[in-house]
């Protein structure tokens, strides 16, 4: 059973879904097991275990019964970020730039945070914060 994973409501599906299944399968050795870019609905695995799933934000409104409300609000700060622990920050920073992410704040160390701790910030197609982090 999936104790916990993050499910990401996104309005650009098919540009998501190809960012991540270019990227989670070398970052952290995910596997699609469902879904397509025709959406609405797919999800990665690592070791049987759910680690993301993409929702189309519009069918997600019709279930929640929010279809009346916008889509988006004006820029704001982020509310949620998607962490991946990756053996190098550096190649994972350049997997993802290939495959259309932003970056946002380049690999770092970060003692501070913990020893041996070295981060990456990026945004994937849709805008969502993503952290890369190695320790």
């Amino acid at each position: 059973m999936d104790a916990l994973y993050p499910r990401l409501l996104v309005t650009r599906f098919a540009e998501c879904f190809e960012f991540y299944r270019a990227v989670l399968p070398e970052l952290v050795d995910a596997k699609l097991i469902k879904g397509t870019a025709a959406g609405p609905y797919a999800n990665w695995d690592v070791d049987d275990q759910a680690v993301l799933v993409l929702f189309d934000r519009a069918a997600m409104a019709q279930v929640a019964g929010t279809t009346d409300l916008p889509v988006t609000t004006a820029p704001a700060q982020d509310a949620v970020m998607f962490v991946c622990r990756v053996a190098d920050v550096d190649a994972g920073v350049a997997l993802c730039l290939r495959n259309g992410a932003t970056l946002v704040a380049g690999a770092v160390d970060r003692p501070e945070w913990g020893p041996k701790l070295r981060t990456a910030h990026l945004r994937d197609p849709e805008g969502t914060l993503i952290e890369l982090q190695s320790y």
